[in-house]
């Protein structure tokens, strides 16, 4: 967006002018719209002023500069290549509007007019009112899921470039969101399965994502049904995983190809994904499932005395233990780290369970002897009883028969309980072929998983942006609007590298949106519209260089030359 002055019957305005990609005639074509008069503003008498409401510039202003950073707007519509509406937005500019709508106030579609109206900075010429419901479902019947996955890889080629993000080490994660649809209602991304928030009533739609190793920033995400199964999910996102690798690294600044290693946790172990991953050119590390024949060969090693070793720097406080063997038909090396953190979380969950367990064997135990309970009942429930949190490792229970009656008996294995948490608690088996890395590194990589993480919990229910409340019910939809909402995350992630804050992402977030400006109202007996007068807010120091550093200025001049607050203590 351009912003500059123009003369217009003696008096000088302000106009953004915008570039907008026609596909169908392979050009570009311009907008404008006036942003209003770029006189010296009139002096307001304060009696004779009222407020007239407030104006949003800091938060939409910093998001706005992050999808001008990437032209965004750009990007989008000529990788969708959709036709030039006649009237209304494009498909880059309602996705950009929805992202910003998601991280800085998150309503339904029906309320987006109403939010560009309340803000000063501008993602578009045309009229807050032709960013419409209607014209968010029309643009979603029109593109593809094809045209989407080639929109994220632009962008993310962009964004490489642009911010220098780091790209050696990906996380990739899949999580789900809850939706309200009705069980009537037709639709394939919708469905019932393992949902997060373990809600069994609901249908949900499940989110796959690759974030990068620098700020939590998402560089290619899919959607998919809501019961389907991780390894599925990876598998169908290979072709698109080979296109990013090459995309990244046209992006990188560093000018020489990348051997990237793609972290994920124990749901997305196989054999055959390990093998088309090297294929489309990714190193793997892995967690492995601790069921695994490779995984209890591991702890067996490091239950040895001495076997688990310190590591050094910052991971000093970390014990690790480290052996090469074969997983299957592959040459992987396996690192076993034990996490004090996970073993006393381990602990809590079954301290937890083995409360409610022993209440429900004595109630079984009760049945049993006053015979009220059959043996091929007794051994089900029994068997349901200890099936969570290891008890089955250490709860020993005896059902026999008594006075031809069943019986059962049962007691807590101290010995056994000790060597399970000497042996398997608060460790992770962790599988890769970096085979040259070190110990530390490693598990520094494997850490890159909490990035990922983050992003969920930033798109979850009272997070940053929100995925839901989500109105839609169309596939089409579901999956336009899921990808604004991760668009939304990746300008929030860009914002934050840009300005180098060590913030949260929620407190930045927080200041941001506390930069708004006051409209006031004159009144006046004059005939004619009324004066406004823009009332710049009180900035903090910090506040005062986000502003400059994101060129706030061009919606409101007069926001980098409000005068910061400075809190000084009063002299002794």
């Amino acid at each position: 967006m351009n912003v500059f002055e123009r003369q217009i019957g003696g008096r000088r305005y302000r106009i953004a002018s915008q570039s907008i990609w026609d596909p169908s005639l392979h050009r570009s074509f311009a907008r404008q719209a006036v942003l209003g008069p770029s006189d010296p503003p009139p002096t307001a008498d304060l009696a004779s002023a009222r407020a007239a409401g407030r104006r949003r510039i800091g938060d939409m202003g910093a998001l706005a500069w992050a999808a001008e950073q990437l032209d965004l707007v750009r990007l989008i519509d000529r990788s969708c290549g959709l036709k030039r509406p006649p009237e209304g937005p494009t498909l880059g500019e309602m996705v950009v509007a929805v992202a910003l709508q998601r991280a800085c106030s998150p309503a339904a579609k029906c309320h987006l007019p109403s939010f560009l109206e309340s803000c000063l900075p501008r993602i578009s010429c045309l009229p807050p009112t032709a960013f419409s419901g209607q014209a968010f479902h029309r643009l979603a019947r029109q593109v593809s899921e094809e045209q989407l996955e080639k929109a994220q890889i632009a962008i993310a080629r962009t964004a490489v470039r642009r911010f220098e993000l780091e790209t050696d080490v990906l996380a990739f994660d899949s999580t789900n969101f809850d939706t309200h649809i009705a069980t009537t209602t037709p639709g394939e991304l919708a469905r019932r399965g393992h949902a997060k928030s373990k809600r069994s009533d609901l249908r949900v739609v499940g989110l796959a994502t690759l974030v990068s190793e620098t700020g939590h920033v998402p560089l290619l995400h899919r959607t998919y049904p809501g019961n389907g199964s991780d390894q599925a999910v990876l598998a169908a996102c290979l072709g698109a995983l080979g296109k990013l690798h090459e995309a990244l690294d046209e992006g990188d600044p560093r000018r020489r190809p990348s051997n990237r290693t793609l972290v994920r946790d124990g749901g997305f172990w196989s054999e055959q994904l390990e093998l088309d991953l090297d294929v489309e050119g990714y190193h793997t590390l892995i967690s492995l499932p601790l069921s695994h024949r490779a995984s209890e060969i591991a702890l067996q090693q490091a239950a040895r005395r001495g076997a688990m070793k310190r590591l050094t720097g910052k991971l000093s406080e970390v014990r690790a233990a480290r052996l090469r063997i074969p997983v299957g038909d592959l040459d992987r090396t396996l690192v076993v780290v034990e996490s004090q953190e996970l073993l006393r979380g381990q602990k809590r969950g079954i301290a937890v369970a083995l409360r409610k367990a022993r209440q429900e064997l004595n109630k079984l135990a009760a049945r049993a002897g006053a015979g009220r309970i059959d043996r091929a009942t007794l051994e089900n429930r029994v068997r349901k009883v200890l099936q969570s949190q290891y008890l089955a490792e250490f709860v020993v229970t005896t059902i026999g028969e008594r006075n031809g009656k069943v019986t059962l008996d049962w007691h807590v294995d101290g010995e056994r309980r000790r060597r399970l948490e000497r042996t398997r608690l608060g460790r992770r088996v962790m599988c890769t072929d970096r085979h040259a890395w070190s110990t530390g590194r490693i598990v520094n990589a494997f850490r890159g998983q909490w990035n990922v993480e983050e992003l969920f919990r930033r798109a979850k229910k009272g997070g940053v942006v929100p995925w839901g409340p989500s109105h839609q019910w169309v596939d089409s939809s579901l999956r336009l609007h899921t990808f604004a909402t991760v668009v939304g995350l990746m300008l929030v992630s860009l914002v934050r590298i840009a300005l180098g804050t060590s913030k949260s992402v929620r407190e930045m977030m927080k200041q941001l949106g506390e930069m708004e400006a006051t409209v006031l109202r004159v009144r006046t007996k004059d005939r004619g519209r009324r004066e406004s007068v823009l009332i710049p807010p009180e900035l903090t120091a910090e506040q005062r260089r986000w502003a400059e550093k994101l060129e706030l200025g061009r919606w409101m001049p007069t926001i980098v030359k409000s005068v910061p607050q400075v809190n000084e203590q009063p002299a002794a």
